[in-house]
């Protein structure tokens, strides 16, 4: 008797210490989760946002389509940022990657950032944060965003910059070439080969631009460099991962990532350019991969997922040396 009141005894503090650290353990118990294991390297949440009943926080998002404010709690502002960035039949862990991503992205928005709608914590607006389509939310992406409840990126006990694109073309870069960001480039972006899926569309892989001369000297000066009329235009300064930090246009140099968005992000798909011409009364680019190139492929994580990779080791693919912490 006294021996099965000890076994019992036993088994009873064996759960317990069990329960105790059950909050840091991942819903899949065969995923290594990379999981802080002290909540002092919890990243803080942003002070202005009110934590609801369900210990999650909540947000006010001003929704461009219908020109209003929503409340909102981060999981269901999630899963529309999930159905926006990727589509739901993506692969699971895919999908999970990016819910992930999409979380860490908004709690270092409103930790560091003011929307520049009136009343807002953020917005749809995919010029100041992430696409956001709620109407394709379907039972997949809610698994996704389900199953990473509260999950977020930990750097050092900060939110690291959760910088995502479409396409690499093959490796990923440095944020001060793709993104002529000033902030520093931290340890854990760095350029990385990825393997894109061959499911990606042509037009993410390989691509050509072109643009009239006008144009060309248009974006330049809207990106800060008057050129004058476009006589030559060459490749400058490039990164790691072949991708142009500048390029020559008249001899001057012009930031490559600000003439990309004054151009046309969507026609200059990348700043990966292999070749550029000038012929006739033209201005000829060819190049590989769609998007500034920096963080997390999104068809790399689709490739990596097809292969039975699950969302962890995804993201440490891309992010090398961050953890994955769980916030709520």
């Amino acid at each position: 008797m006294n021996w099965t009141k000890k076994l019992a005894t036993a088994l009873a503090l064996a759960l317990l210490a069990l329960g105790a650290a059950g909050c840091m353990q991942s819903r899949d118990p065969s995923v290594n989760w990379r999981l802080s294991d002290s909540r002092a390297n919890l990243p803080k949440l942003p002070e202005k946002l009110a934590i609801g009943k369900s210990g999650v926080p909540v947000l006010t998002v001003h929704d461009v389509s219908k020109d209003r404010n929503d409340d909102m709690d981060i999981e269901t502002y999630v899963a529309g940022v999930v159905a926006g960035e990727m589509k739901n039949d993506w692969p699971m862990e895919a999908l999970k990657a990016q819910a992930i991503l999409a979380r860490t992205f908004v709690l270092k928005f409103c930790q560091d950032k003011q929307s520049r709608y009136e009343g807002a914590d953020i917005s749809t607006d995919v010029a100041e944060a992430q696409a956001y389509a709620p109407d394709s939310v379907n039972a997949r992406v809610r698994q996704a965003v389900n199953e990473t409840r509260g999950m977020a990126l930990s750097w050092q006990g900060e939110f690291p910059n959760a910088w995502f694109h479409a396409h690499s073309g093959g490796m990923t870069e440095l944020p001060s070439v793709a993104l002529e960001y000033k902030g520093g480039d931290p340890d854990y972006l760095r350029p990385t080969a990825s393997v894109e899926s061959d499911r990606a569309p042509a037009e993410a892989q390989r691509w050509t631009a072109t643009f009239t001369r006008e144009q060309v000297a248009r974006a330049c000066a809207d990106a800060g460099t008057a050129v004058g009329a476009v006589e030559t235009v060459e490749l400058d300064e490039k990164g790691e991962s072949g991708r142009a930090k500048a390029i020559l246009v008249n001899g001057k140099a012009v930031s490559a990532p600000s003439f990309r968005i004054q151009i046309g992000a969507n026609k200059l798909k990348s700043t990966l350019i292999d070749s550029v011409e000038v012929a006739q009364d033209r201005v000829v680019f060819r190049g590989r991969g769609f998007g500034h190139g920096v963080g997390l492929s999104q068809w790399g994580a689709y490739q990596m997922a097809e292969e039975g990779r699950t969302a962890p080791q995804i993201l440490q693919k891309y992010f090398p040396s961050v953890g994955i912490v769980e916030l709520w």
